[in-house]
């Protein structure tokens, strides 16, 4: 086969890392349930002692990830918040770090509850203005943590403007690429250090495992998150990690299926009389579209909205839906509604919600691949309920 490099991005999805088995040559990779593995005489071994240390199946999603996004190494861990926890153990007491002040509620509160009991200081500033980013910088700022899209409101920030921030300060730029996918957008190309995933969502794509990843591109962060990955215990199980490598392999042409479907969502519910405001990259409308076109392949599936009225309204509007289920997470084939307020950003205090822009009538939507006709006629039925 050919080297992965000289692959099309779909091809990569299907096959790097996945041809493990010398013994009867399996389409699919195997999963090595084995918690240890043998050693010929007491110095060698086949490349793998002990499963949190290493496994054949994980190191097949690795292999995998780090491809699709351009980077030179791969640790996949048991869930996207456990890639985080593994990254934040590069930092010291006394270190700073600048994050966007409209990120994902659980980020939000592991940095705000639990590391600054550690004493180290993360700073949410509004990144879409590069000039508040710069003001932040301190002597001891050791990272810039970027979301973009930004989870649920979909703001869009410069990734090579705050990378050019981080660099001049001395510090590392940290990227979660959740909500696009290496399909859409490739952070490692505006010289982004570390990429993060949940591979709960648009990499696995079924609903039906939690995972996280940390890619690098530094030999230095390499060998630091592979120790880390080792030593806290956040490794993810090899059947997960097989989940993950099946889902992968049609992360192409799902993503296209979604993303599709959440612009002809998007066009219908902005022009809808009971909607206020749809938060969706692909629209003219939306402030950060320009920066969309540049710096992303496509627009993704994610879609969010205020509806006119008041919490019962949003809560009227979304109980009333047939397709789309009330439920938390996102990425799946299946289309998901969730409401920031007592979900994903309930963590947020009320304070911090309404200053990032999320109200009590903010929906996040999870579009799916269903037929869009579908999902079209359940929001309107429900909007009329």
């Amino acid at each position: 086969m050919s080297s992965s490099e000289s692959l099309r991005f779909e091809t990569r999805c299907i096959h790097t890392g996945v041809h493990k088995d010398g013994a009867f040559d399996s389409a699919t990779t195997p999963i090595y349930t084995s918690s240890t593995f043998g050693w010929s005489d007491l110095k060698t071994n086949k490349g793998y002692e002990y499963t949190r240390s290493g496994n054949p199946t994980r190191r097949a999603l690795e292999e995998n990830l780090a491809a699709l996004e351009g980077g030179l190494d791969c640790r996949a861990t048991a869930t996207g918040m456990a890639a985080i926890t593994t990254i934040m153990h590069m930092f010291k007491s006394g270190d700073h770090i600048i994050a966007g002040h409209d990120i994902y509620g659980g980020t939000y509160r592991l940095f705000e509850a639990v590391y600054s009991q550690f004493g180290i200081d993360v700073e949410f500033v509004n990144q879409q203005d590069l000039d508040r980013v710069r003001k932040a910088v301190k002597p001891n700022t050791k990272a810039i943590w970027i979301e973009t899209p930004s989870n649920p409101l979909l703001n869009l920030v410069d990734i090579a403007g705050l990378v050019e921030i981080a660099h001049k300060a001395g510090a590392i730029a940290v990227a979660d690429n959740t909500f696009l996918s290496p399909y859409l957008q490739r952070p490692f190309e505006f010289g982004v250090d570390i990429i993060l995933h949940s591979t709960t969502k648009y990499l696995n794509g079924h609903s039906d495992v939690v995972g996280g990843a940390v890619i690098t591109r530094q030999k230095e962060h390499a060998e630091k998150i592979g120790y880390l990955v080792n030593s806290l215990g956040t490794p993810c199980s090899p059947f997960d990690a097989w989940l993950v490598l099946r889902g992968l392999k049609t992360l192409g042409p799902r993503m296209e299926a979604h993303q599709k479907n959440a612009m002809a969502l998007a066009r219908f519910l902005e022009k809808h009389p009971k909607i206020e405001r749809v938060y969706y990259p692909g629209l003219e409308s939306h402030p950060h579209h320009a920066l969309a076109k540049k710096q992303q392949k496509g627009f993704g599936a994610m879609v969010t909205a205020d509806i006119k009225g008041s919490r019962a309204t949003a809560e009227k509007a979304m109980t009333s839906l047939k397709i789309f289920s009330l439920a938390e997470s996102l990425g799946g084939v299946e289309s998901l509604v969730a409401y920031p307020d007592t979900m994903s950003h309930a963590t947020m205090t009320e304070e911090s919600r309404r200053a990032a822009g999320i109200s009590e009538r903010t929906m996040r939507l999870s579009v799916g691949i269903e037929h869009i006709d579908d999902l079209i006629a359940d929001w309107k039925q429900a909007l009329e309920a």
